[in-house]
């Protein structure tokens, strides 16, 4: 029973690195509309280390993890990391009032018709994508629990260094 309760233990703080998929190949390149009213096309972004989080308002581990990325993308900015925030609902409206109550530095981009999100088989809320500089797929991680963050934090700093 000791052995059982150890292993469960240990499963439950490996679970961010187990939900955590290797990706491969080039990041799909996309053009959408940003919260400054310009459009911002995925593949500009070259040079940088970049965190894809696809999120929706409705999303209550979205709204818990938007301040940890803002946290993220002012610290490692500096260092050629961006994060892009992707919001997945038709209607911009819900998305923008809660942006108004927990802002962010990053751009926050607006994928009404879902064409990202296809190129990225979105199936989760949250999902966090990290792409290396030369533009390919690195991470993918589906959903958010508190903590998270240091995972990814580790992965940027890896793909920093590179």
């Amino acid at each position: 029973m000791r052995k059982q309760s150890l292993l469960i233990l240990v499963g439950l703080l490996l679970s961010p690195w187990l939900l955590a998929n290797n990706l491969s190949g080039a990041a799909p390149d996309f053009t959408l509309k940003s919260t400054q009213g310009d459009n911002l096309r995925l593949e500009e972004e070259r040079g940088n280390v970049v965190l894809l989080n696809f999120w929706a308002s409705w999303c209550g581990p979205c709204r818990q993890e938007m301040p940890k990325l803002d946290e993220l993308h002012q610290r490692y900015q500096a260092a050629g990391f961006k994060v892009l925030g992707v919001n997945v609902e038709t209607d911009s409206d819900a998305a923008l009032a809660m942006l108004k109550k927990l802002p962010v530095s990053f751009p926050v981009l607006f994928d009404s018709d879902s064409a990202a999100s296809k190129l990225y088989d979105v199936d989760a809320m949250p999902t966090t994508v990290l792409i290396d500089r030369d533009g390919q797929l690195r991470y993918l991680h589906r959903g958010y629990k508190p903590g998270y963050e240091e995972l990814y934090r580790e992965q940027i700093k890896e793909l920093i260094r590179e």
